[in-house]
Parts: C-alpha cells; structure tokens; sequence
C-alpha cells in the first residue's frame, strides 16, 4: 500500500485555473480552450514538483471542469479533443502516484467517475482506458472491477435486446487488468463488440505470457470499423517486449508507425529500431508509397542520406519550398547537396508544383542555389544548367522564366 497522506495535509492553495474553468467558459474557438489548457496542465505540473497530493487534487479539479467549460468549443478539427487526451495522458500518472489514504482516493475515484458520466461531448472518455491505474492499488482495482463488472457484462452480452452502451465497460477492464484478472477479461470478451474492447483481451493474452495467441487474436479482429495502426501498434509492442525486434519491424514496423508527416514516420520507426541502419528504413519505408517518392526528401536528409535524397526528389514531385530550405540551409555543409536541391526545387517550380507559389518563391529558390554554386565553385556552370532548363519551361504562365528570364538571358530588353 502506498503510503497515507491527506490533501489537508497541504498548505491552503488558490489554483488560478479554476476561475477560468466555469460551465461554459469558453466561445466556439477553440485556440483559446487549448492554451488554457496547456496552462492548466503546466500549473498542476509545476506544483507537483514540491507537492505531489495538492497536484493530484488539482488534477481532479481540472478533469471535473474540462468537459462543462468546453462545450461550447468547435472540436470539429479535432484539435482540443488531442488537447484534453493529452492533458489526461499528463494528469493520470500524478493522481495515479498521489500517496494519499484510502478515504482520500476513494473521493477522487467518486469525482472521476460522476465527471466521466457526465461527459456529454465527450472530452474526457479516455479517462476511463486508465482507470486500473487510477485505482492506485490492485485493492482498490479489484473493488471496482466487481463494482462495475454486473453492468459491463450486460453492455457485452451476445443478446442484443440486453446488450448496449455502457460508459463505464473501458473502466471495468481497465480495473480487471490492473487486479491481474486476465483470464476473466478474456472469457468477458469473447463475444462479438468493438475492437477498443477487444484490445484489452489482447492485451491480457500477452500478459499471461500468450503472446502468439494474442497476436493471432489482434489479426482476427481486423476489420473496416477496427484501426489498423492501433492493431499494428498492439502487436509489435508485444513482440518488442518480447524480444522480438526482427519480427516486429518486418511485420508491424512501418504499419505501426505512420505519423502525420513522411518524416515523422521515418523517425519513428528509426527511434524504435536502432539496430536498423538509416538507409535500410528509408529504403523500406519509400516501397510502401509508390509514386510518392520525392516525399521522403525530408527523412532521407535528415538521415545524412544525400545522394538518396536527390535521387527521390527527382523520381516523384517534391515540395520545392522544402527543397529551397534544403538548398539554403546546407550550402555551406553540404554545398554539392544543396546546389543538387536547389535545382530540383526550380525544377518542380518550372513544372508547375507548389501551394500558392510566387515570385517570391522562385527567388529564393535561384538565389539559395546559387549561393550553394557559388560554395561549390560551381556558379557558372549551374546558372547554364538553369537557363536550359528554363528554356523548355511551357506550363502555365511560365512564372519561374517571368522572374529569372532577363538576368538569364532568356528575355530580352
């Protein structure tokens, strides 16, 4: 057990984020929730670093308030829906970690629980995917597991005239894995229901050491309404944890790790699987998106890869702003590199590529390169392989020969 401590133990504190958090506190725009939010959350973060119990009581304080204050809020972007699952995803461990007594986490628990309830929008749902945790003790789990387990059994019955929605079915899962009842959430599950219940038998699978049968489980559960990328995640988290690194990258490693961005995805995957050389994941990486080539420009850079950088922004349209920073960026430390992209960002310019493109954006794209030439010693010879590249340039209102024409000669006085 942990060891007891009373929030009236603490020294009187005035939280500023409380009086910002009324019943609909906020308008439509959601900029503003969100940046009251991270302040929130920095607040209690702050105060957790001399007093872990005052923290966590503020935490539920914050939970409580988030989903009346934000009602309003348009959350059709998704934006503050991220925003409050990561403030939880923060929350969760200091409520969690709070050495309190049993009287003190039973009233946090109670609170959690009428705010969850109560989350209409919702904002708060995956409160409940931490619940076990929250609990703070297997104790406490279990009590709540058996609290909730009559209705969870009811939302999961085959029978559809019984069977429904039940807010609290997460929870008692969440409970049922923190008390170490696998088996049971096992036998709970083996009914036809959504795969974020689902994930939970699989998750309990691998924690009874069955990490083969759990994984075979994870595949049969695939389908239109279940989440690839979740499914890849769950199983190469139970191959990785079981040592199993070769397997997990060759069957779940690019699946697992898409990101919004190629190189955030090229990241990820590099980051979980040192042992994997940069070449070899950027490699294996490109063959998953045929035809996108030159969007993997930015990964293969950063990974020190030139050569396979140009040759991919070559293959396939490639922003040429990217390629214009490229190009600036590196014409000192890797001049023959960045003349290479500062040609290929006027190639896709001369070709007609790019969002909302200027003439602005075809200055800095010739002037980069020739900056970089002119490092490389090369400045004479790029600005003839310029001019006959824009010789051919037919496309539209031929804006990059409109803007460098003259100083090239390709337009006369």
């Amino acid at each position: 057990m942990r060891t007891t401590r009373n929030t009236d133990e603490a020294a009187p504190h005035k939280w500023e984020f409380k009086a910002r958090f009324r019943r609909h506190a906020f308008g439509w725009k959601s900029q503003p929730a969100i940046q009251r939010v991270k302040e929130a959350v920095a607040e209690i973060r702050k105060v957790a670093r001399k007093n872990p119990v005052l923290a966590a009581d503020g935490a539920v304080a914050l939970i409580e308030r988030l989903s009346p204050a934000l009602e309003q809020v348009d959350s059709s972007s998704g934006a503050i829906g991220t925003a409050v699952r990561r403030a939880i995803e923060v929350l969760v461990p200091i409520i969690a970690d709070a050495p309190v007594d049993a009287p003190t986490r039973t009233e946090w628990l109670e609170r959690l629980w009428e705010a969850h309830a109560a989350d209409a929008i919702p904002y708060i749902e995956s409160l409940a995917d931490y619940w076990g945790e929250l609990c703070g003790s297997a104790e406490v789990a279990v009590a709540w597991a058996d609290r909730l387990l009559g209705i969870t059994r009811l939302a999961l019955s085959p029978d559809k005239d019984v069977r429904g929605y039940f807010h609290g079915t997460t929870a008692c899962l969440s409970a049922l894995y923190y008390a170490g009842r696998f088996e049971e959430i096992v036998r709970l599950l083996d009914v036809d229901t959504l795969w974020s219940y689902k994930r939970c038998a699989v998750k309990a699978l691998a924690a009874m050491g069955k990490g083969d049968e759990a994984i075979r489980y994870a595949e049969a559960c695939r389908s239109p309404w279940a989440s690839d990328l979740d499914i890849d995640s769950v199983c190469e988290e139970i191959l990785l944890s079981s040592g199993k690194a070769d397997e997990a990258y060759a069957s779940y490693g690019v699946g697992a790790s898409r990101a919004g961005t190629h190189l955030a995805t090229f990241r990820a995957v590099a980051q979980k699987y040192p042992q994997k050389s940069a070449a070899e994941v950027l490699a294996d990486l490109v063959k998953t998106t045929p035809g996108e080539e030159g969007k993997w420009f930015a990964a293969a850079k950063e990974a020190g890869l030139y050569d396979e950088a140009l040759t991919l922004a070559s293959r396939t349209p490639c922003d040429p702003r990217t390629l214009t920073r490229a190009a600036r960026d590196y014409a000192v430390k890797a001049p023959t590199f960045a003349v290479g992209a500062g040609l290929l960002a006027l190639h896709w310019l001369a070709q007609g590529f790019g969002y909302e493109i200027t003439g602005a954006d075809v200055r800095a794209a010739y002037d980069a390169t020739m900056k970089a030439a002119e490092q490389q010693g090369s400045a004479t010879a790029t600005r003839d392989r310029i001019r006959t590249m824009l010789a051919s340039e037919r496309l539209g209102e031929q804006l990059v020969t409109r803007v460098l024409g003259r100083e090239l000669g390709l337009i006369k006085e």
